[in-house]
This record gives structure tokens, sequence and C-alpha cells, in this order.
């Protein structure tokens, strides 16, 4: 598959999202609602669970199956009570000593002017701040199309981990088409100079893991991961808070020399 095959393949509409995850490998999960502050955004689903009888703080993006669905759920792009919902329960977790287990399959937050009036990039930066000092172990698992700042406000972790048909870009190639050569219908030439493809992560070591895909079925892509985010999670806990914390920034602080 082309880079561009692999972004519409993120897309697809059939495409399983983080909530058919959590429903296959989190126990008792509970959904909580709203940021105390505007309201609650359905483009964002948040709550606690059991994951191998472990409590954890999961969060996903969820754009909907549904056309009524989608457009509940504004197709997946969160607004500013989105991303200080999922906060909210990031903090939580920390206060409860619960790893964070994150979903990110969403074309990028919601751009409109209700969105921007409510601070949306104020709500992304203030994610990005908080999580890169969480006090407690955040795994990010990209679904399907992790797009720009709206994805990135859910990617600060200390393990990623990307399915092999994902898609993570600071911008869509369609977008990238326009800015570059005023003409979006070369998205395809874009999708291979953006380096968004989950081989392209990994070689990159932005991605830690790509879980292949191929002819399995979503569940038991599933079973896979379940096992991959359980080891995952032992491994994180024999590494001390201010260690975790120290690499979770240097992880980060190195990502712009990668390209050298």
């Amino acid at each position: 598959m082309s880079a561009y095959d692999k972004v519409l393949s993120a897309r697809a509409a059939d495409r399983k999202q983080g909530t058919f995850y959590i429903e296959q490998i989190i126990d008792e999960f509970t959904e909580l609602h709203g940021d105390r502050n505007f309201g609650d955004d359905g483009a964002i689903v948040g709550g606690v669970g059991f994951l191998d009888r472990r409590p954890v703080t999961v969060i996903a993006m969820n754009r909907g199956d549904t056309l009524e669905e989608r457009m509940k759920r504004n197709f997946g792009c969160p607004s500013p009570e989105g991303y200080r919902k999922a906060l909210r329960l990031m903090k939580q977790a920390e206060k409860f000593r619960r790893p964070v287990i994150c979903f990110v399959g969403s074309p990028g937050a919601y751009c409109g002017i209700t969105a921007e009036e409510r601070g949306q990039g104020q709500a992304i930066a203030q994610n990005l701040w908080e999580m890169a000092a969480l006090e407690t172990p955040i795994l990010t698992v990209v679904t399907g199309e992790g797009g720009s700042g709206g994805a990135l406000a859910l990617s600060v972790c200390d393990r990623m981990i990307m399915f092999e048909n994902a898609v993570y870009s600071v911008v869509s190639p369609e977008g990238c088409a326009t800015i570059l050569w005023k003409d979006a219908s070369k998205a395809r030439d874009a999708a291979e100079l953006l380096g968004l493809t989950s081989a392209d992560l990994q070689r990159l070591g932005i991605a830690d893991v790509v879980l292949e895909e191929g002819n399995k079925s979503p569940e038991q892509i599933a079973k896979e991961l379940k096992k991959l985010l359980a080891a995952t999670l032992k491994e994180t806990d024999r590494i001390r808070i201010s260690t975790l914390l120290a690499a979770r920034y240097q992880r980060y602080r190195k990502i712009g020399d990668l390209w050298g």
C-alpha cells in the first residue's frame, strides 16, 4: 500500500475506532462526562475500567458509526470541552495512580468559530503541558487517522502503539498539497513526503510498536492489543516515576533532530 492508500484505509467508514477496542479489552468500563466548565463533548469518550483486573483510565476519540451519531459527535473532531474533559480524567488518574490509555483516531480538532471562541488552541496547549509532567504512565494507541494538534493533544506519552494502516501527521495530505502547491489533487505526492505511515513513525522512533493488521479480524487485533498493553504497563511499572518523566521529556525533546 502507498502512503496515501494507508490514509484512505485509516479514514475508512467501517474502520473500528477506540470505543470498539474499549468494549473489547476494558472490563467494567464506566464512562464519565463533562469538563466542569462548559459541557460534554461526544467526540471524546473517557472513563475508568479494568485491564486484566488493573484499574486504568481510558480516553478515546470517537467519530460515530451512523450518520446521526457522527453528526452528534462532530465527526470525531473534538471541541475544547473534549480536551478539557480528557485532561480532567488524566489528572484524576494521576491522583489515584491509575495508568492512562489514549486511543487516537481523528482528522483533527474542530476548527469552527465556536471552538475558537471557547479556547481551542489553549485547551490543546494545556493538555500538552500537563501530559508532559503527568505522574502516571501514559500509553497512546493510534488506531486510525491521527491528524494535527487535535491528535497530539492525546499523544504525549511514554509508549506509542500504531496500527499498521494508521497514519499520524501534523497536516492532512490534502492540506499539505494545498499549502505547498496550491493544488489539493497532489495529495498522493504530499503523503509520500510527509512520513505519516506507521513504518515511517517507527523508523523515526516516534511509534514504539506497530501492530500488524493484515487479514486479521478486529476481534483478533483487540486480543493482541490487550496483551500488548498489559505487557507494556508491566514494563513501565518497573520504572520509577521520576525516571519515566525524564524519559518522556527526552522522547519529545529529540523529535526535531530525527530528520537530520
